[in-house]
């Protein structure tokens, strides 16, 4: 799942996430317990083909990552395995830079690293 960043449905922050929406962050697990969405699956990007069975079904899929490129990627995968997936635009970064939540799995402050 590497090379060139592939052409994928792109979505921005949206004002509220829906309950149906599943988000998937795709980043390392450093990154993961430095901070991420409450209630996000986590898979880092080179585990998605082998955990696809772990990605549900039935609900729109929103990938992050820091910026954007790794969740483009398992956006695309995603997409040709019939997933209805969208990455999100601006990644994790996005998130953070519009003051929406994040949890830490440490005492520290969450942080997008």
């Amino acid at each position: 799942m590497t090379g060139a960043i592939p052409e994928v449905d792109v979505a921005g922050l949206p004002a509220e996430l829906p309950d149906e929406l599943t988000v998937l962050d795709v980043r390392e697990d450093d990154e993961w317990v430095a901070g991420h969405v409450e209630g996000a699956l986590h898979i880092p990007l080179m585990q998605v083909p082998q955990r696809i069975a772990d990605v549900p079904t039935g609900t729109q899929v929103l990938v992050v990552c820091k910026v954007g490129g790794r969740s483009a990627q398992a956006t695309a995968f995603l997409q040709s395995k019939g997933v209805d997936a969208v990455n999100l635009e601006g990644g994790m970064l996005a998130w953070q830079r519009a003051g929406r939540p994040l949890r830490s799995e440490t005492n520290a402050p969450p942080a997008v690293i």
